[in-house]
């Protein structure tokens, strides 16, 4: 019997798919992550914007395309938030964001069964320790308290709640064993033991004898602290590579979205961060077109993006989620959505290459993960992605990089 767990959306989905395809094998099933044809398909949903959440719909068909006669369970965000759109032929299944390892109980189940659960105080504990890739995912902490203006994910994750310390050192000691790189992350890291009574700087400590590179997934920079930052630089493998979110470099726009900083603080907190690594990588999210944000407010975000000089730009067109403030508000128009997202695409791009050249003919540490049309890539500890013909993946090297990069990559 064959099983796929096809992922959308966040490293917290990746990582909770990562347990599903663990305990499917355990039980004796073949088991793949891409949509080809097998007897069991689980979706593993995402819904932090209407086109995710399109796609999340579109793959029951794309299931059933594969095998017109498979069983297929859903689970996730976009079936949290609307269970009923997923009833649809061949789906057996269909539960949220928690307890999602209850589909191991319904493996045989033929007609269709919903599974909404609410939202527990406790972190669901899990261990694994069957990394399916290079680079594995550890879940440190689930849920947001922040309910920011056009976010739906607290809606559909419920409150911030942490994992132990304990059990966190467990699996990344178990897994350290396997793949050469971990990463921390979760729905909001910077929240991590604000109910256990443990801090994120406990935690990195605690992880100093584990021997893989460690790295962080996406974070709040009001959340960097000396502390926090001594952690991260005192451990042996840790990549210097920070995913700061950021939305909007307007303070009025932060503050019709909710969000708990303004941009003279973030821009103090990237400071902090270069006085110990002028060199680290920074990269963020953008999002343009926020309901209230002018032509004057993109521009002053704009201004403030090209005065950080973030090393990537992740660029989103603002999407409505439904049981958001924000979902209630005027849209600007379709034509202005499309021009500040090309115009902020084109400071990205600036930026990148800024960062890039910076980072030619330095040493880095390079993670090769995997083969793409005859070349081995991989990532360097700040996140630079990088190509060489000869190699092994799995593998860790030290090279120099080249005295030029092709479109915006490096190539060896």
């Amino acid at each position: 019997m064959k099983a796929v767990v096809f992922t959308l959306g966040c490293k917290v989905n990746r990582y909770e798919s990562d347990l599903l395809l663990q305990e499917l094998e355990n039980r004796g099933y073949e088991v793949c992550e891409e949509l080809v044809p097998a007897d069991i398909y689980v979706l593993n949903t995402c819904a932090v914007t209407q086109e995710s959440e399109k796609k999340s719909r579109q793959a029951v068909a794309r299931c059933r395309a594969c095998n017109e006669n498979a069983r297929i369970f859903v689970v996730g965000c976009a079936s949290q938030k609307n269970m009923q759109s997923f009833v649809k032929d061949n789906v057996v299944y269909i539960g949220g964001t928690v307890s999602k390892n209850d589909i191991l109980g319904y493996l045989d189940q033929e007609d269709v069964f919903l599974n909404k659960k609410d939202f527990t105080n406790l972190f669901e504990d899990g261990l694994l320790t069957r990394p399916s890739r290079t680079r594995s995912f550890i879940k440190i902490q689930d849920g947001c308290n922040n309910f920011c203006s056009y976010c739906i994910i607290p809606y559909l994750r419920g409150r911030s709640r942490s994992r132990k310390i304990e059990n966190i050192v467990s699996e990344a000691t178990e897994l350290s064993k396997k793949v050469p790189e971990i990463v921390l992350t979760g729905i909001n890291t910077m929240a991590f033991g604000k109910d256990t009574g443990e801090t994120l700087p406990d935690l990195i400590r605690a992880l100093s004898k584990i021997d893989a590179r460690l790295r962080l997934g996406s974070f709040y920079a009001e959340g960097l602290t000396e502390e926090l930052l001594d952690a991260f630089y005192s451990l042996p493998n840790f990549c210097p590579h920070f995913h700061l979110s950021l939305q909007s470099g307007d303070e009025k726009v932060l503050r019709d979205m909710n969000r708990r900083y303004t941009p003279e603080l973030y821009r103090k907190k990237i400071e902090l961060l270069r006085s110990f690594d002028k060199n680290a990588s920074v990269t963020t999210d953008l999002i343009v077109g926020y309901p209230t944000e002018t032509e004057e407010n993109f521009l002053s975000s704009l201004d403030f993006v090209r005065s950080v000089g973030f090393s990537d730009i992740h660029v989103f067109p603002f999407s409505g989620r439904e049981g958001t403030k924000a979902y209630l508000l005027p849209k600007i128009s379709d034509e202005e959505m499309r021009s500040r997202k090309a115009r902020s695409l084109l400071v990205k791009e600036q930026l990148r290459n800024i960062y890039l050249e910076r980072n030619i003919g330095r040493e880095q540490e390079v993670l090769w993960e995997e083969n793409l049309d005859g070349y081995l890539c991989g990532y360097s500890k700040n996140y630079i992605k990088m190509y060489r013909k000869e190699g092994k993946e799995g593998t860790v090297t030290r090279v120099i990089g080249s005295e030029k990069f092709q479109d915006g990559l490096f190539v060896l």
